[in-house]
């Protein structure tokens, strides 16, 4: 079946993680990177991983406006099955995207109770009860823990775990920590950080933060051609 084919090709499932969503619930994740090199196709790929497993993901946007997530989605997704025959895709794909809902903010007016309201607006209504939510355009400093606690608190109650990308500057330096001097007192509320790290050819995933099996290694890249993530080996 096409659904399991990629599903056991996907090379997340090479890290050696003791979950299948690698997060717990109620956990947070992030992704580290620089403007432009793939934070939001690397989460959109994790998306895409969940809702081929049936997992019902809200995609919160507070950058780009809902049609620019689609095509997010959409291109990554074709790029990801074109070894496949068009009709079967197409039929994949149809079946996959009720697990998707998008929900855009402007980063100023956005909040975790307004978030929240939203949220239960669609589980009451029994629209759409997420299992995976991702944020991507969220500033993140020390003055934001409050925000993030209340959102961690809010994940616990949904049932739901949270990825994050988070905006590195090329003029900040690292701490002792390897982490930004802004995101290193914020390190504590996530259970797994990665950082995408351009390098020749080819963008790095490394990990900062979080356990995977020590019989594995990370090998994992980010292809700047495709935006897919690959195995190097």
């Amino acid at each position: 079946m096409l659904k399991n084919e990629i599903i056991q090709r996907h090379p997340m499932r090479q890290l050696g993680f003791k979950r299948e969503d690698i997060l717990p619930v109620g956990g947070f994740g992030a992704v580290l990177a620089h403007a432009g090199v793939g934070k939001t196709a690397f989460l959109v790929q994790l998306a895409m991983n969940a809702m081929l497993r049936d997992r019902n993901v809200l995609h919160v946007s507070l950058n780009d406006p809902v049609n620019k997530v689609t095509l997010w989605y959409g291109e990554l997704f074709q790029n990801m099955a074109r070894q496949y025959e068009a009709g079967e895709i197409k039929q994949l794909w149809d079946s996959v995207l009720p697990h998707r809902f998008i929900m855009t903010f402007r980063v100023e007016s956005f909040s975790v109770p307004r978030l929240e309201e939203r949220i239960n607006d669609l589980t009451e209504q029994g629209i759409f009860s997420p299992e995976m939510m991702i944020v991507d355009g969220l500033n993140f400093d020390e003055s934001q823990r409050t925000d993030l606690a209340a959102m961690k608190a809010l994940a616990a109650r949904y049932a739901m775990h949270v990825w994050f990308t988070v905006h590195t500057h090329r003029h900040e330096k690292p701490g002792a920590d390897g982490l930004p001097v802004s995101f290193s007192p914020l390190l504590d509320l996530f259970d797994l950080v990665l950082e995408l790290q351009p390098e020749q050819a080819n963008v790095h995933i490394r990990l900062l933060k979080g356990e995977s099996s020590p019989t594995e290694s990370f090998t994992l890249l980010l292809d700047p051609s495709t935006m897919l993530i690959k195995d190097q080996r």
